[in-house]
């Protein structure tokens, strides 16, 4: 099974109500504003989705609307983020009747199982359903690396077809590739490595800032496939201060403030999380002044 998963995707984030309860409307003008800003395609309820803080049956319904706001213009993934191998296969044969072009699978989140289980649980959920399956690996968020002898038997598996890699260790990609050759398509999975993981072949970019500013990301990731290096660097020094922000523990709270600070949606999480308040919110919006302050013009680039 082939994909052609390259360019830019936002993980998108999931809008809510000030009373907890999930904005559709919101959610829609946010997908609205991303495909007319040139995103290639979006991960739907992964970490910044607040996957895990959502009911069975929202998820169903965020991901049914989603893909029919959509309306096959971009690709659609989501994430599977469940606590058994059962409830996972169960989501994936749901959101495949739904539409959905690919998931992006994750262990099981509550047992850190051990390299033999882990496998298990990847190949249980791929035998499970059609879709082609992207490996989340992220031993930094999760404690857990899909590592290159557990990816060896997961390739056996004909619809696991790419690997988003997160374990900020770029040598990894290099790795992945002397091994596998383009058996998968890989995609960096960590913002502030984005520009390193291009020139060294992903192929793709599943990003938390891109929500914020689509235009700058989908412009580095083309200047830099493009080899145009100098011009990439320029973005990226730029962009490398909100970058840092999906790489701390309230990634997803920075994130959706920002989003919020550039009127693309709204700060509102559901807990466990909380709003930021205090320096830390004073830091995201002096990273945010300072950026809009610089801002680059984008059509210098010549790109259309």
């Amino acid at each position: 099974m082939k994909v052609n998963w390259q360019g830019v995707f936002p993980a998108i984030s999931t809008q809510f109500n000030d009373d907890g309860s999930i904005n559709y409307e919101s959610n829609a003008r946010m997908l609205e504003d991303l495909i007319r800003d040139g995103i290639d395609g979006i991960i739907a309820l992964g970490t910044i989705g607040e996957n895990a803080s959502l009911s069975p049956e929202e998820k169903r319904e965020f991901i049914k609307h989603t893909v029919e706001t959509v309306n096959g213009r971009i690709l659609v993934l989501t994430g599977c983020t469940e606590n058994t191998a059962e409830q996972a296969s169960l989501y994936a044969q749901d959101v495949e009747k739904l539409g959905v072009d690919g998931l992006m699978l994750l262990p099981a989140m509550v047992y850190r199982g051990t390299d033999r289980e882990v496998v298990a649980h990847f190949q249980t959920v791929a035998r499970s359903t059609k879709l082609p399956i992207m490996i989340y690996n992220n031993p930094v968020g999760y404690g857990i690396d899909i590592n290159l002898e557990m990816t060896a038997i997961l390739a056996e598996e004909e619809n696991i077809v790419a690997i988003k890699e997160s374990t900020t260790d770029t040598r990894r990609l290099t790795e992945l590739q002397s091994r596998f050759g383009d058996r998968f398509s890989i995609l960096c999975g960590v913002d502030d490595i984005a520009l390193e993981s291009i020139f060294l072949g992903a192929t793709g970019w599943i990003s938390g800032l891109t929500n914020v500013f689509p235009r700058e990301s989908v412009t580095l990731f083309k200047l830099a496939r493009a080899g145009r290096i100098e011009e990439a660097r320029e973005i990226y020094r730029w962009f490398m201060p909100l970058l840092r922000l999906d790489t701390i523990p309230t990634l997803v709270q920075c994130i959706k403030f920002a989003e919020q600070l550039l009127g693309r949606g709204s700060e509102n999480v559901r807990m466990p999380r909380m709003t930021l308040i205090g320096d830390e919110r004073a830091m995201v919006e002096k990273v945010i002044k300072e950026a809009m302050d610089t801002r680059i013009n984008l059509d210098k680039y010549n790109l259309d």
